[in-house]
This record gives structure tokens, C-alpha cells and sequence, in this order.
């Protein structure tokens, strides 16, 4: 390191987005992507004369696309923070609501950014146990002083709590700010937006990386009180007033509007999980049932780090977690029918293959 960073920053923890590996073609299910692609309608969108449009600043507002949002989910455009990726949308909150040393809590399994958030906020976090289920228990947050951040399906159990026990915890103190992360509530789950209308303290986080297939455009956003919003924005213009270019607003723009083809992606990945769910079970793997674009399963023959390398080996890349309570556990996105009959066959070969290596052994 420097001389110059900061002491706070010293033993900070960088996200760990996944395996990249460039040195060939991969089957990558281990970043909950998409094998989809974006709608047609955003190709369309982004076209020749909007590439001509990049000689100019975009609109910082990003109005036209947060009144396609409001539209879609029945609420106004000032009610809508768009940023670049649902991870500056988190950023922005908490860079807007939480001074050092405020409490926030979030679950112990769950997404990794909250917890690096936390840290380079410099916020008083603390991190409540899941069951041993992976199922999320609302009491020790209702009962907390705390702040609260939870994604809801949760990342990477995939399990989701019902829309009542949130009302729950967020009607029980309206000074405490909840923020509710619902990347993957498309993939059959009820949204909390609703409440939006109720509570002045919830914030309600969404993006277009899972369900409207575009991780690589970096478009998230949030919905909550016009109040909430509006100081959002100004932190926002402090920071970076530019944060989305054209081209992601009008693609944006686009994908909202195709209901069509957000179904059947939805519905494809949703019946593709059904199936492999139950392949695995199959096989003897014991199965988490998610309710995401992932499946999650414990590896029951082979230990899960051995199963990932071995996966990797022959071009196909699955999330392994060292964290103790989740170390025997394996997250695969769901691709097409295709990808996914190509993944469990190569898992049923590197099981007959470990097994016969064991008892040789």
C-alpha cells in the first residue's frame, strides 16, 4: 500500500466479484448473469444516432428513464434514483443517510458488499446470524436499534421472507431506515414496493442485471419517498452528476418497456430452476430452494471447493464460498436448457470419477 492511504482503509476487504478468467472460453454461472440477451427492443433503442449523441453530456437527471421506471411501477419519476448499478444506488444511500459511526445490521450470510460498505462508511455494523436453515428470523432487527440493509430473495441462500414480516420490521420504528435490496424478487417473489406508499422510511433497491439481462450496461435504481429521493439526487450532483451515459438510459428505457420478452426470460429461468432443482436432488446433492436466477446445494460427494476446481477444469465456472457456515455449498446461476444438461452431466462424470478416486485411494 501507499503512505498515503488512510488508516481506516488499511485492512479494508475489496469485493470479490467471481472468477474472470480470460485464458478461454467459459461457461460462466457464477456471477448470477444472464444467457439471455437484452430485449430487441434495446438494440433498437441504442442505434446509430444515438452513438452520434455521445459528443454531449447525457441528461443527469436521467428523467426519461426514471418516468419509464415510475411508469412501470406506478410511481412518480421523483419517487425514482437511478445510478450506475444497484451498487452505487446502495452507495448513495448510505453516502446520504449514515455519518461514521451510525449502527446499521444486515444477515451474516448475505451479499458482500453491505459488510465492505459498512467498513469504508466507517458505520458500526453488526451482522445477525441466519438460522440454521439459512432462513432470516425479523425478530432480532425489530428488536434492534439498528439500521437495516437485507436482500430480499437473500444472496446466496436464494430464501426470501414474506412481504408481512418486512412490513413488521419496518413499521416498528419510523426512524429507523430500512433498505430493502430486491435484485432477484422477478424470479417468483412479492415486491415490497407497496409499502412504499405506507412508510416514509423504507428504500426499496432494484436492478436491471438479473432479470432484464443487463449486468453489462450498469443500471440500478432505487424507489422511496419523494424525500428520500430528492436527497439522494443532491448527493448524487455532489458527486457525480453524469453517472449514467446515454446510451444506458436509452437502452434502460427500452428494456423497462418490453414486458413481453422480461416474461418469458423470467418464466424460462424460473421453469429451467425447477428442473435442475430437481436433477440435483436427484443425484443426492442436498438442495437449498431458491427463489432467484441461482440454485444453491450442498455438495454431498465430493467437497464443494473440489467440485468448483473440477467444474473449472472443463470450462465451467461456479461461485465457492470459504465463509465456515456456507463452505460445503455451491451457487450456480441458471442458464438455458442446454447449459445447464452440459453442467450436470460434467458434475454426474467428476462425481463417479472422485468416487472411484476415494476408493482406490
Amino acid at each position: 500500500m501507499s503512505d498515503f492511504l488512510i488508516d481506516e482503509f488499511e485492512d479494508i476487504e475489496p469485493y470479490n466479484p467471481g472468477e474472470q478468467p480470460t485464458d478461454r472460453e467459459y461457461l460462466k454461472l457464477n456471477a448470477n448473469e444472464s444467457s439471455f440477451p437484452p430485449s430487441p427492443k434495446v438494440l433498437e433503442a441504442i442505434d446509430k444516432a444515438q452513438i452520434n449523441k455521445m459528443n454531449h453530456y447525457s441528461d443527469p437527471y436521467c428523467m426519461e428513464l426514471r418516468k419509464a421506471i415510475g411508469q412501470h411501477f406506478g410511481v412518480g419519476a421523483e419517487q425514482v434514483f437511478v445510478g450506475n448499478g444497484a451498487d452505487e444506488v446502495l452507495s448513495f444511500c448510505l453516502m446520504a443517510f449514515f455519518r461514521p459511526g451510525m449502527k446499521i445490521c444486515f444477515p451474516d450470510i448475505t451479499y458482500d458488499f453491505y459488510r465492505i460498505y459498512a467498513k469504508a462508511y466507517r458505520l458500526d455494523y453488526e451482522q445477525i446470524p441466519l438460522n440454521e436453515d439459512f432462513t432470516l428470523d425479523i425478530e432480532p432487527y425489530i428488536m434492534s436499534d439498528r439500521d437495516v440493509i437485507i436482500a430480499n430473495p437473500n444472496n446466496p441462500t436464494g430464501l426470501a421472507l414474506p412481504v408481512s414480516e418486512i412490513e413488521r420490521l419496518v413499521a416498528s420504528r419510523s426512524d429507523r431506515m430500512v433498505i430493502i435490496d430486491e435484485a432477484y424478487v422477478d424470479f417468483g417473489n412479492e415486491s415490497v414496493l407497496p409499502l412504499v406508499k405506507k412508510y416514509s422510511n423504507l428504500v426499496v433497491v432494484y436492478t436491471f442485471s438479473k432479470s432484464r439481462n443487463m449486468p453489462g450496461a450498469r443500471i440500478g435504481f432505487a424507489i422511496s419517498s419523494e424525500a428520500i429521493i430528492r436527497d439522494m439526487n443532491n448527493i448524487k450532483f455532489a458527486f457525480n452528476p453524469f453517472n449514467l451515459s446515454s446510451l444506458a438510459i436509452a437502452g434502460g428505457c427500452a428494456a423497462v418497456g418490453d414486458e413481453e420478452y422480461f416474461r418469458f426470460c423470467v418464466d424460462s429461468v424460473i421453469r429451467e430452476r425447477a428442473y435442475v432443482e430437481d436433477k440435483l436432488r436427484r443425484m443426492g446433492y442436498e438442495v437449498i430452494p431458491t427463489t432467484t436466477n441461482f440454485v444453491f446445494f450442498k455438495a454431498t460427494g465430493i467437497p464443494a471447493g473440489r467440485l468448483c476446481e473440477k467444474l473449472k477444469d472443463q470450462g465451467i465456472l461456479v461461485r465457492h464460498y470459504n465463509d465456515e457456515k456456507i463452505k460445503d455449498y455451491i451457487r450456480m446461476t441458471i442458464g438455458t436448457h442446454a447449459e445447464m444438461c452440459r453442467v450436470l452431466n460434467e458434475m454426474e462424470k467428476i462425481e463417479k470419477g472422485f468416487a472411484s478416486d476415494v476408493e482406490n485411494a
